[in-house]
């Protein structure tokens, strides 16, 4: 059976494209409170899943030795737009290990923020691997294997000690065998394992609601969630939904953002998880569906729906900047 439209662009007066999909929303104790389409399906979660991946940064005792900030955890779950306030943490951050650019082993893309990418053209500065919009996550990898005494090179293999640790951890957290699953290379180089959609939410719901869990992780968690709120930008930047939704709500409402139509959201005065993938990767439409489903579960105040309006519905214009049509929910 196929997936439900979960998200209409409008071109004029027909609906150009329907953007089917899955929603998982999940408790702590995995049980699925809400489900829109197939969500035991496999997908993978890509970049949605950076906050439960940094759990071995702090539960390793790595981020305390060597002294993270709030902005430096908060980078280690992003996917940042490379603007000079992240490269330049990112930066300072391998000093600090004893690392430098070239020790990352995502390639270099352009920034994601436009003025950023000008300025590289300008200047005649090809990006770098620190621009990679997960230098971030990798860094902090870095971090645990310095801490660990861990050889750096090929820290991206599935068997490096980096690899293994976030992959149990996220075990743990869904309630599942990572070993088992699909897996396959991200775009920045790691492993990525394919899931069910209900395992990610259920993972998002304890990171929501992390009660009955060890005590290090409760606090590890309590950590991370604290430092992604007080640092929205850090985690995506300028004009991104993630870093706009966070700045709202604060730690109420945890949001993350994957390539190819992935979103996740731990809400933690509902204490729920919520995973959702649009089927054919248009990551606009996930933006929409997102919005849609806090929506429904009543996670966003008034004030915060007014001030995320144009993003619940979002207009699309053409190169002369005339309206052409909207990207809206299909009603589900």
């Amino acid at each position: 059976m196929s997936n439900p439209i979960l998200v209409n662009t409008w071109r004029g007066e027909i609906i150009e494209n329907r953007h089917r999909g899955a929603i998982a929303v999940c408790d702590p104790k995995g049980r699925l409170v809400h489900s829109w389409g197939d969500v035991d399906a496999l997908v993978y979660p890509r970049s949605a899943i950076k906050a439960l991946q940094a759990l071995p940064l702090v539960e390793s005792g790595a981020a305390d030795h060597f002294q993270l900030s709030g902005a430096e955890l908060a980078l280690a779950c992003s996917s940042h737009s490379a603007e000079t306030l992240h490269t330049e943490t990112v930066r300072n951050w391998l000093t600090r290990l004893q690392l430098s650019e070239e020790d990352l082993e995502c390639g270099p893309h352009a920034p994601y923020n436009d003025k950023d990418a000008a300025a590289l053209i300008l200047n005649q500065i090809a990006p770098g691997r620190v621009h990679n919009n997960c230098s971030g996550k990798h860094t902090g990898m870095l971090t645990t294997a310095r801490f660990f005494g861990e050889e750096t090179h090929g820290y991206i293999e599935r068997g490096h000690p980096a690899q293994q640790r976030w992959m149990k951890s996220l075990g743990e957290m869904a309630d599942i065998d990572m070993q088992r699953l699909p897996c396959s290379f991200d775009g920045c180089g790691i492993p990525v394992i394919a899931m069910p959609l209900k395992a990610i939410a259920t993972a998002f719901a304890r990171l929501a609601t992390p009660d009955d869990l060890d005590a290090s992780r409760v606090s590890a968690i309590d950590r991370i969630t604290s430092a992604i709120a007080a640092n929205p930008f850090m985690v995506a930047g300028s004009g991104r939904l993630c870093s706009e939704v966070m700045e709202l709500t604060g730690r109420r409402v945890i949001v993350k953002s994957g390539a190819d139509g992935v979103y996740t959201a731990a809400l933690r005065d509902k204490n729920l998880g919520v995973a959702l993938k649009i089927d054919d990767g248009t990551g606009e439409a996930a933006q929409v569906a997102i919005l849609a489903v806090l929506t429904k579960l009543d996670s966003l105040h008034v004030a915060e729906l007014e001030a995320l309006a144009t993003r619940s519905r979002t207009p699309i214009t053409n190169t002369r900047g005339v309206l052409t049509g909207y990207r809206e929910p299909a009603g589900w």
